[in-house]
């Protein structure tokens, strides 16, 4: 099987943008628990109006980095700055600014939609108004409903209700479709989605590639702390210059020529990835079609996002000690 060569560690760019640019700014920071980094000197800008989804193994201080920029846990050095307000210092000025969507929440389940919203809407000093939440989550239809009743997928689009009801300028989403099948999370993406529209900026942890993929503007990859590789899902670690791989099957005891032959893998399959994909495809297909045999299953293969993502963190990996064991999804 071709490998994938992770790319040097992307840092933040040093040509340092407009702090009225950025909804999210962090320079160097750390967390330590019992003497260990959950996050070690981390460094991150989030653009405003971007969809930005962080990506992770369990462990490497995605949760530890959220809980700090929305103001609830403290941290042990560094800067940090959200839509302009130091969360440490000023929670009070930032709450009414952010919204937050856990992966499970709690509300009354005998209220209406329209009851719960409107509910939520008065704890803001400047909500949003309801009707107008309402439709913004695709809620119209089920807004007499009573909550117990509403589908998973529909008590999603309820959370991200809940969290744009005091119109806030920066929503957290913390695995919004963890547990969702196929059409409920199709749903919620559709919701994440229409929220860009609005100008928001949405910071989004999962650990679905596919989700990534689809709805994040920029990805953000940490392992063990630190931020290893940033950019657009398309271009993610060079992947966009990643060389793709080639994977065929031929007859038992048929073997192409040269450096277009290779071991065959538990499946049967040969794949290769060569310097000039272009010129091995077409040496390849030639050779088959001269000797008249099939390239079964013949396909040219992109590097994915799970691909790069694997290989980023298993590359950090191999570079650490074993210093996160046993400290859980920090």
């Amino acid at each position: 099987m071709g490998s994938f060569t992770p790319p040097v560690p992307a840092s933040v760019d040093d040509s340092r943008r407009s702090a009225s640019d950025l909804a999210v700014r962090v320079r160097g920071l750390r967390k330590l628990y019992s003497g260990v980094p959950a996050v070690d000197g981390l460094d991150l800008e989030i653009r405003r109006g971007e969809i930005c989804a962080l990506l992770g193994p369990n462990g490497a201080g995605k949760t530890t980095t959220v809980e700090i920029l929305e103001g609830y846990r403290a941290r042990d050095s560094g800067e940090v700055a959200v839509l302009g307000v130091d969360p440490a210092h000023d929670r009070v000025r930032l709450k009414p600014l952010i919204g937050v969507v856990l992966q499970s929440t709690g509300v009354e389940p005998y209220l209406t939609v329209h009851e719960t919203v409107t509910m939520y809407a008065g704890l803001y000093p400047h909500p949003r108004p309801v009707d107008e939440v309402i439709e913004l989550t695709g809620l119209n239809g089920k807004r007499t409903e009573r909550v117990v009743r509403l589908s998973g997928g529909q008590q999603r689009r309820l959370d991200m209700a809940l969290a744009l009801a005091g119109d806030p300028d920066l929503l957290f989403l913390d695995e919004p479709t963890t547990g969702f099948d196929p059409s409920a999370r199709r749903e919620a993406w559709e919701v994440v989605k229409n929220l860009a529209t609005l100008g928001k900026t949405v910071l989004l942890t999962t650990h679905y590639m596919d989700e990534a993929q689809h709805l994040a503007d920029r990805v953000a990859v940490i392992a063990h702390g630190r931020l290893v590789a940033e950019g657009p899902p398309a271009t993610l670690g060079l992947r966009d210059r990643a060389r793709p791989r080639i994977r065929y099957r031929v007859p038992e005891g048929v073997h192409p020529p040269g450096s277009l032959d290779g071991q065959p893998g538990p499946d049967g399959f040969i794949e290769l990835t060569p310097d000039d994909p272009v010129a091995a495809l077409h040496d390849l297909t030639s050779w088959a079609i001269d000797a008249h045999d099939d390239l079964d299953g013949l396909e040219v293969i992109r590097p994915s996002l799970e691909d790069v993502y694997l290989a980023l963190t298993d590359a950090d990996s191999s570079h650490r000690a074993p210093d996160g064991a046993g400290r859980g999804d920090r």
